[in-house]
């Protein structure tokens, strides 16, 4: 084995010591807590929206409202199964599976709590979730995700260090994915052919790989990573309107090429806080390059702006001189 190879599997063994550790001590947190069930009180004040059942025949209540009640188990709620508007945020929770019989649910809440995996829980039973959203829990991976009408799924603040594993074929609706404040690399393994938003500002991402698949996307949000050029950006999107990477670590005007051949529906570019931007003459380049764009960096392109660079010449020598300063 080189010694390549060695770094890489105690690389692995390191990060596998970091997730148990993690694993551990939300275990641990559990055990500390002082068991706080759902009890009937509780659901009587928390009730509200009164509809009509789904045969018609009936009223009940459809909405609950658990937020910030010290939760650590929903036994109870699963007997509700009227339910449609679902929020336990800001509880204690890590085992969802009474949800399992709330089949009319189309909207969950589920923000600070104790999820460490999808796997084993009951949301991709529920085949009329439209929103879901577990923010700021314990997740690491997004192996188990799933229902065929989900539409937002809102995993922001995880430690999410990978998106191998999706299970796309399960995901075949899901419009809006925000992944924002992970542990991701790469944008490798999202292969969701009706996405239309990604939101991955502030992970660690070094790579942007795969996205020739997500033909119609609109919306790419990549604030705050450690891009260092655009590679990766492919003809195929061919939807993108909006793309943002402010706060990276772009340096080379060169990497505009990939806009040129990626862009042509672009409308909306930010590239604030990168080397890049702080070039001479770098909003008359882009805007030359890219004639299509209606704002950069959060303003609006003038008239003026688009003659003037229209006028401008800039051949290859600028950009690699640009590039070499």
């Amino acid at each position: 084995m080189s010694s390549s190879d060695e770094d890489e599997v105690l690389k692995a063994g390191e990060e596998d010591e970091e997730v148990e550790k993690k694993e551990i001590s939300g275990q641990e947190d559990q055990l500390t807590l002082e068991s706080c069930p759902l009890t009937q009180d509780m659901m009587a004040k928390s009730l509200s929206l009164l509809c009509r059942t789904g045969n018609g025949l009936s009223h009940a209540y459809v909405r609950l409202d658990l937020k910030s009640k010290g939760l650590t188990d929903l036994a109870l709620i699963s007997s509700f199964i009227h339910l449609r508007y679902l929020d336990f945020s800001c509880n204690h929770l890590s085992d969802f599976s009474p949800l399992a019989n709330l089949t009319q649910l189309l909207w969950v809440k589920g923000d600070g709590n104790l999820l460490q995996r999808f796997e084993g829980q009951p949301f991709g039973q529920l085949t009329y979730l439209q929103w879901l959203s577990f923010a700021n829990n314990r997740l690491f991976d997004v192996k188990g995700i799933g229902g065929p009408a989900l539409e937002t799924l809102n995993l922001t603040g995880n430690g999410i260090q990978t998106m191998q594993g999706l299970e796309y074929h399960n995901l075949t609706n899901l419009v809006t994915l925000e992944l924002r404040g992970n542990c991701l690399e790469t944008t490798d393994g999202i292969y969701l052919p009706n996405l239309r938003h990604l939101y991955l500002a502030q992970n660690n991402l070094k790579r942007l790989e795969g996205l020739e698949k997500l033909e119609h996307l609109k919306t790419l949000h990549l604030r705050d990573n450690q891009l260092e050029t655009l590679d990766g950006l492919s003809p195929n999107m061919k939807c993108l309107q909006y793309l943002n990477v402010r706060g990276n670590l772009i340096s080379s005007m060169r990497a505009l090429r990939n806009l040129v051949s990626a862009g042509q529906t672009l409308t909306a570019l930010v590239l604030l806080e990168n080397p890049l931007a702080k070039t001479d003459d770098y909003r008359m380049y882009v805007i030359s390059h890219l004639s299509q764009l209606e704002r950069l960096d959060k303003d609006p392109i003038t008239a003026e702006e688009k003659s003037a660079a229209q006028e401008k010449e800039f051949d290859e020598e600028y950009a690699e001189d640009r590039e070499d300063n």
